[in-house]
C-alpha cells in the first residue's frame, strides 16, 4: 500500500529501549517521495493520554473522529522508522487542518513544523 503523510496507521511502536513494544497508532510524517522510494515510513506515535496543551510537544489531533481515532487524541514528539511491511492496519488519514498544522516539506522527506526555519547549504538525500 502506497503511504503519504497524514496516514494513521496501527503499528508496533518500540518503546525507546527498543525491547518492548505497544500497539498503538501512529501518523506517517514522511513524504510520498520518501515513501515511493524507501521500503520504510517515518512515522510519530499517537496517544490518547492527553496532557494540558503543549505540554512536551504533543499537538493535539483536532479532528480525531475524521482520522478515524476511537478517543480524542495527541501526536507524541516519538519518532520510529519501520518497514511497510510491518505496519499492521492503515485506520485513516488526518484532516487537512491537522496536516497544515505540521508545516511545509524539508528536503530531508519529513513534514516540518511551521515556523521552522529552512536549513541552508548541503543537505543529505
Amino acid at each position: 500500500m502506497p503511504y503519504e503523510f497524514g496516514d494513521v496507521v496501527l503499528v508496533q511502536f518500540p518503546f525507546t529501549n527498543q525491547k518492548v513494544f505497544k500497539k498503538r497508532p501512529a501518523v506517517v510524517v514522511s513524504n510520498k517521495a520518501y515513501n515511493d522510494a524507501k521500503p520504510d515510513v517515518v512515522i510519530m506515535a499517537i496517544t490518547s493520554q492527553l496532557r494540558s496543551s503543549g505540554v512536551s510537544g504533543e499537538v493535539w489531533i483536532k479532528d480525531w473522529q475524521a482520522a478515524r481515532l476511537l478517543k480524542p487524541s495527541a501526536v507524541k514528539p516519538v519518532f520510529a522508522t519501520l518497514e511497510k511491511s510491518i505496519l499492521l492496519a492503515h485506520l485513516g488519514t488526518l484532516s487537512s487542518r491537522d496536516r497544515a498544522r505540521r508545516g511545509d516539506c524539508d528536503g530531508a522527506g519529513l513534514e516540518r513544523p511551521s515556523g521552522y526555519p529552512v536549513p541552508s547549504g548541503p543537505q543529505l538525500r
